[in-house]
């Protein structure tokens, strides 16, 4: 097998995680490049080579497969620059992408909505209409499509959405729409409705098809730009891009579905949270991951990432399946500023890749997390890409918090700290309290070049007994890229009460999905025997809302005992999420929906033998670092010298080329037979917690 290398463009660094050809494992970093990411993304596949001895040219051959997660598509998003899109919709519901679901999300704050990524001016009506069971009421106005077109071209528009009211009972009209389009707007990207979320509810298919068009021409541009020269240079393995659900996919049916990339990057964690708690039995996980802007948190239950239908970004809504993240603005490059009340804040805003924080030494002056935990002695350096500026750091803190606050600099710092903790604490709650989860019953997993840094503190606050530092924290999501399979969703409305549901129907509907699902996996080289289909729908209690997602049919199973046992699993799905159920009320199935996976082949994890409780060989020093109210000469380790069985014991700093962890005074870092970390309180027993939280998930 050859290399094979996950990268994931994060707001500062640029992360690489290789596995070379022997089965070893290095970690890289590179400075994110906003104007034009493929420079980070090039700069540290150099590092990788020139460490091997070889020109890039060369080591590129030998690699088999680079798995990549990017923030193209997000960013085109938040910032606003994105393609100038089109939209063509049904006459009489011009306005419905708009005016969205016109409910405050917000109820007691005044608030802007989103901005228009479609500006009135640009959409158009056509006539034309499709009955709700598929009938065509009234023919496409094919006049109209062109006079759009005329009106795109005059006003430069770079790529159209298209999205009938009822297209997903009939696509005809859609796809003649196309056709013209494509012929009066050669080289113009063209998303069509029924292709990208062919489901009921108008608003939710419209903003997501919108989404997919807006982003289309940014990400293919990249993508094209990064291929051709990765061909220049010799590569002749695999290109694969992450999506939103935790699967990868080809560049090509990226670059027609641009939309399932919107959460790339953050979607690793989640897979890579699985593979490490495996190694100890855990499938009850909070994976967290403090990068340079964001703080990225995902729950894990019984091994099965949380997926949701009702994401959204930059306030624009995306209905395609995507692993329920929450973000919140979080990281080490996010920036502490006083508000009008005098009370001291840490983000949303970041300092990003550049200027980066004070001490980073490129020209930031403002007060940032990574330059708190530099002055309270947390954080020496930051790896081979720079040397860290102390003064900076001190500087932008007493000139920006200190001095506002009248408080001294060190304890303006350890402000920053404990606020920043707080934040990223009550994010965990929303993601498990919030739905209904105990996080005292999962193990905490923290990833993120800083995030180490906090973790003891968060789960002290949160009372999470157990915490996983994975050896590659800093790569997190890089990791979890490299053992994702290929991955894609597919839905078909089949809106029936639980009595009317026609089996055969759903059967014959399945079939269609399934055949589409293989069509597209064998497009990307996935063998049949490799080929996994999960089936799902969705329901809900007739006159609600808001449906739930339950596994059905499996195997493929379209049996009457079958259907009684999803709607059984309906019930306590129901009560999980909501907390009652009614067993004998009338139920109803809205969509059925194919997940369709090609496995790929996952690396092994090596088990090693203890050697003992003493870590004495790895300590490499002390400094002083701030605990307690006051600063105290603290033990440093090297964390790749420390092995299977070695205890480190707080207060202590564990430090790697690109990751540090703090072991506060109150607990305890042990080594385990991965060589990856587990930390808890001193005066728990570390063997009987692994097996509480792993008897946990049987019970």
């Amino acid at each position: 097998m050859g290399i094979r290398i996950g990268v994931d463009v994060g707001g500062t660094f640029t992360d690489f995680l290789v596995k070379d050809d022997e089965g070893g494992t290095r970690v890289y970093k590179a400075s994110t490049t906003p104007g034009d990411p493929t420079i980070g993304f090039f700069n540290g596949l150099e590092k990788a080579a020139t460490s091997d001895g070889q020109s890039l040219e060369e080591w590129l051959r030998r690699v088999e497969t680079i798995v990549h997660g990017t923030t193209i598509t997000t960013n085109a998003v938040l910032t606003g620059e994105g393609a100038v899109t089109g939209f063509v919709t049904t006459a009489g519901f011009r306005d419905m992408l708009n005016m969205r679901r016109g409910i405050k999300e917000k109820q007691f704050e005044n608030y802007a909505p989103p901005p228009q990524l479609v500006p009135r001016r640009r959409i158009a009506a056509a006539r034309e209409r499709v009955s709700s069971e598929g009938e065509i009421v009234a023919p496409l106005n094919e006049s109209d499509i062109r006079s759009a077109a005329e009106q795109f071209r005059a006003q430069g528009v770079e790529a159209v959405a298209v999205s009938y009211l009822w297209s997903f009972r009939n696509d005809r009209h859609e796809r003649r729409t196309k056709e013209i389009l494509e012929q009066e707007l050669p080289g113009v990207y063209v998303s069509l409705s029924t292709d990208v979320l062919p489901q009921i509810r108008a608003y939710e298919r419209h903003s997501t098809t919108v989404l997919n068009s807006y982003v289309g021409p940014v990400l293919s541009r990249y993508l094209s730009r990064l291929q051709q020269r990765l061909h220049d240079l010799g590569f002749g393995g695999t290109l694969l891009i992450m999506q939103s659900n935790g699967g990868v996919m080809s560049p090509e049916v990226a670059q027609r579905f641009a939309s399932n990339t919107l959460l790339s990057g953050p979607a690793g964690a989640p897979q890579a949270g699985i593979h490490y708690g495996a190694v100890h039995g855990f499938r009850n996980l909070i994976t967290v991951d403090m990068g340079g802007t964001s703080f990225d948190v995902a729950l894990i239950r019984n091994g099965l990432p949380s997926v949701t239908t009702e994401g959204s970004i930059g306030g624009h809504r995306v209905a395609s399946p995507i692993l329920d993240i929450h973000t919140v603005g979080s990281g080490g490059g996010s920036i502490a500023w006083i508000d009008a009340g005098g009370l001291l804040n840490v983000g949303p805003k970041s300092a990003g890749a550049v200027p980066g924080p004070a001490c980073y030494g490129r020209g930031g002056v403002l007060p940032t997390v990574t330059d708190a935990n530099y002055v309270l002695g947390y954080l020496d350096s930051a790896g081979d890409e720079l040397t860290l500026d102390g003064g900076a750091a001190q500087e932008a803190i007493a000139k920006h918090i200190a001095q506002p606050l009248q408080v001294g600099v060190v304890d303006a710092a350890f402000g920053i700290y404990q606020v920043v903790n707080a934040d990223m604490a009550a994010a965990i709650s929303v993601a498990s309290v919030q739905r209904g989860y105990d996080p005292r019953e999962f193990v905490l997993v923290v990833a993120g070049g800083i995030g180490p840094l906090h973790a003891g503190a968060i789960a002290r606050d949160l009372e999470i007994p157990l915490i996983l530092i994975p050896r590659e924290s800093s790569v997190f999501c890089a990791a979890g890229m490299l053992i994702s399979d290929l991955k894609h969703d597919y839905v078909h409305t089949y809106a029936r009460e639980f009595e009317a549901v026609d089996l055969d129907a759903v059967a014959q509907i399945y079939r269609e999905i399934s055949e589409k699902a293989m069509n597209t996996l064998e497009a990307e080289n996935v063998s049949t025997r490799k080929v996994v289909l999960e089936y799902s729908a969705d329901l809900r209690y007739v006159g609600q809302f808001n449906e739930v997602e339950v596994p059905a049919f499996p195997g493929g199973t379209f049996t009457s005992a079958a259907l009684e046992e999803l709607e059984s699993a309906f019930h306590r799905r129901h009560d999980d999420l909501y907390g009652y159920s009614t067993p004998g009320s009338p139920i109803e199935i809205i969509n059925l929906r194919v997940s369709a996976r090609g496995l790929t082949e996952k690396p092994t994890v090596e088990l090693v033998g203890a050697r003992g409780t003493d870590s004495s060989a790895a300590r490499t020093g002390s400094r002083k670092a701030w605990f307690n109210g006051a600063f105290s000469e603290t033990p440093v380790y090297d964390g790749l010298r420390l092995f299977h069985g070695n205890i480190v014991f707080g207060p202590a700093i564990v430090v790697q080329p690109t990751t540090t962890i703090l072991v506060p005074p109150d607990f305890e870092l042990t080594c385990d037979a991965a060589n990856n970390y587990l930390m808890h309180r001193k005066g728990s027993d570390l063997k009987a917690l692994v097996g509480r939280l792993t008897e946990e998930v049987a019970a």
